[in-house]
């Protein structure tokens, strides 16, 4: 009997052992096929854009075995992606790329039946600066002209943006509120149809990343009216801040980042973690980072998790504000 229960005691041991150091708990992970890299946007959008040159730097610094192959998942404002998100949960070669939206998804739409608090954090990235451009020869030499010009029109003037809800689109919520002024959002799911409706004349303003239009500044065909931010940006040392120019509105953090499946282990966590810990020290990166005017904001999974309780008050506050309604 005693040599029974010590046979006993040792297979059990054994079989501990072994769930412990078994993939399941994510222990000792390494991607052994592509990984499937999910982005909200159309291809051109902003998400879709930094999915692709984070899976070529990746590539070119040879930090895995495997290529990243960007899936986009348009629809409902980052809820179709989140979705499908959560229907990957168990497969540790999936992650997403979330950005703002995703949070203001989450807050303001009841439909959507998973929300970026059902996935699991990896990493922040970068905080990204937004700017507002018009077609070069338009009559608006900063964004005070627009609204201006917005007030002696009401619903005249035109934005081009992502979805509803949006970080360009509860900016022009806000600056409405600020000054009074009216001017319609038209939604585009892909960033080249908002910049090819800016360059045709059949919208006014567009508010994006540096890096999405970038380009088209260089080439001349856009004007920066504003930067959206509480600094001058060193590449735009000519070109106000909305504060600078006597709009008075809150700054949005843009954040850009990872996540995971919903119960994603441990180690995978880790894994990648590692990955995009090792890439923000390469001079891809840095020369990135520089050339798009991007801020480094490297996080962990759990500072992650804090960031996202902490933006999401914020959001849900300035949406109220600006007279959205919260349904979280």
């Amino acid at each position: 009997m005693i040599k029974t229960r010590g046979f006993h005691v040792a297979l059990m041991s054994l079989f501990l052992g072994t769930l412990l150091l078994s993939p399941v708990w994510g222990q000792g992970f390494k991607p052994s096929r592509p990984v499937e890299v999910v982005v909200h946007t159309n291809p051109g959008g902003g998400s879709d854009v930094f999915a692709r040159a984070i899976a070529e730097m990746v590539d070119r610094e040879r930090l895995l075995s495997h290529r990243m192959a960007v899936a986009n998942k348009s629809g409902g404002s980052g809820a179709t992606a989140m979705a499908y998100l959560a229907e990957k949960k168990g497969d540790d070669h999936t992650i997403g790329f979330f950005t703002n939206t995703w949070m203001v998804t989450s807050l303001t739409r009841k439909e959507a039946k998973v929300t970026i608090n059902d996935l699991t954090p990896v990493v922040r990235l970068i905080l990204e600066p937004m700017i507002a451009v018009v077609k070069a020869d338009s009559p608006y030499g900063g964004m005070k002209d627009f609204v201006e010009a917005a007030k002696k029109n009401p619903g005249k003037l035109n934005q081009s943006g992502g979805s509803p809800g949006a970080p360009e689109d509860l900016y022009r919520l806000l600056i409405q509120k600020t000054t009074g002024a009216k001017w319609n959002f038209i939604s585009f799911p892909g960033g080249g149809e908002r910049i090819s409706n800016l360059l045709g004349g059949n919208v006014q303003l567009l508010m994006a990343q540096p890096q999405e239009i970038g380009e088209h500044i260089r080439s001349g065909g856009m004007r920066v009216i504003a930067s959206m931010t509480e600094r001058r940006l060193a590449d735009l040392p000519n070109v106000p801040t909305i504060g600078e120019q006597g709009l008075d509105v809150p700054i949005l953090d843009q954040a850009r980042g990872v996540l995971a499946p919903p119960g994603t282990a441990g180690g995978v966590v880790r894994y990648w973690e590692d990955l995009f810990g090792r890439l923000v020290q390469t001079q891809s990166w840095k020369k990135y980072v520089a050339e798009n005017q991007l801020e480094e904001a490297y996080l962990k999974s759990r500072e992650v998790g804090e960031f996202w309780k902490k933006q999401g008050d914020l959001l849900r506050s300035l949406l109220q504000e600006a007279g959205v309604k919260v349904a979280r």
